[in-house]
């Protein structure tokens, strides 16, 4: 009998549930392509809401614009940043009308969680927190580093729990300054599970879990102590992207983006749901940047279109 009901029907459920999940699909795709203008061309500003302020990250789109042609691009799109800039190029930025988001500090490999590593690190860190205080922007970059520096000058291994230790002990040699400067220090977590691009993950890195960087970022204890929330590498290494944006909603300094896996354009082969982490963004009050950066590999144009467009909700 339920053969001849599904007959009569026209479709069986099975069929209806293989047509539903195509239409899901497809709908998703949509939302992703359609995020070019009408007529298919990645025309004109990609940002028109403006609720979130969004931002390039530069060397991902080094090997295809100087800072010049960036600034120029990021202006027809509707960012307000260019970023991961040394201050002495700023003057570029500035005559374009565009902030820095986060300042350039240290490196992630020697980071602070090795005291072999501090004299250099957080003389970095205090160089770039006058320069950001001077510029009147708001970010310096920092990171945990890697837990085995064996290799590099002066380093040496170090353990998870004696590297989370020194990496309190460091922030708080270098946060008064940064509060009494207005400025946040922003510790960025990042995946060690890529090892296929030296840019796509960090083998090795310290600061791999979200949690981790947020126990060091609550030891410190300092308003001006944040995370660099990282879309790409929370997918990778924790997940939960949408409940983690809220629950670390007042630690977060600085947003990250890019396509998972490949850290490609935010487009329909990646898996990340932008425009719903966008939106988790506004629904915890964040007023910060969003930085784009993804690795192009296709035209850099009509990636940052689509991402930026994507991430205006």
């Amino acid at each position: 009998m339920g053969e001849n009901k599904q007959d009569t029907e026209g479709f069986s459920r099975r069929e209806m549930i293989g047509m539903a999940g195509m239409v899901t699909l497809g709908t998703m795709a949509g939302c992703v392509s359609g995020s070019h203008n009408s007529s298919g061309s990645a025309a004109g500003k990609a940002i028109t809401k403006n609720r979130i302020n969004q931002s390039i990250v530069h060397w991902c789109f080094k090997e295809h614009w100087d800072l010049e042609k960036a600034c120029q691009m990021a202006v027809k799109l509707g960012c307000k940043s260019v970023e991961l800039i040394a201050p002495a190029d700023w003057g570029t930025l500035k005559k374009y009308g565009l902030a820095c988001a986060i300042t350039p500090s240290h490196l992630f490999i020697r980071g602070v969680n090795n005291k072999n590593h501090w004299d250099e690190c957080l003389s970095k860190i205090d160089k770039a927190i006058d320069a950001t205080a001077e510029a009147g922007f708001k970010n310096v970059i920092s990171f945990t580093g890697y837990g085995d520096t064996s290799k590099e000058k002066n380093g040496s291994i170090v353990s998870p729990e004696e590297g989370a230790e020194n990496c309190v002990e460091a922030y708080k040699k270098v946060i008064g300054k940064a509060e009494k400067k207005g400025v946040n220090i922003c510790l960025e977590h990042l995946n060690t599970r890529d090892d296929t691009h030296p840019m796509k993950g960090h083998p090795g890195y310290q600061g791999d879990h979200v949690d981790y960087c947020m126990d060091i970022i609550k030891q410190v204890g300092s308003p001006k102590m944040k995370l660099l929330f990282d879309i790409y590498h929370v997918q990778i290494m924790d997940g939960d992207l949408i409940r983690r944006i809220k629950a670390y909603g007042e630690y977060i300094g600085h947003i990250h983006t890019a396509g998972n896996p490949g850290r490609g354009e935010l487009d329909e082969n990646q898996e990340i749901n932008y425009p719903a982490a966008m939106q988790a963004l506004l629904d915890i009050g964040y007023t910060g940047f969003v930085g784009q950066e993804f690795i192009p590999v296709r035209d850099p144009w009509k990636g940052l279109w689509q991402a930026c467009s994507l991430c205006d909700v």
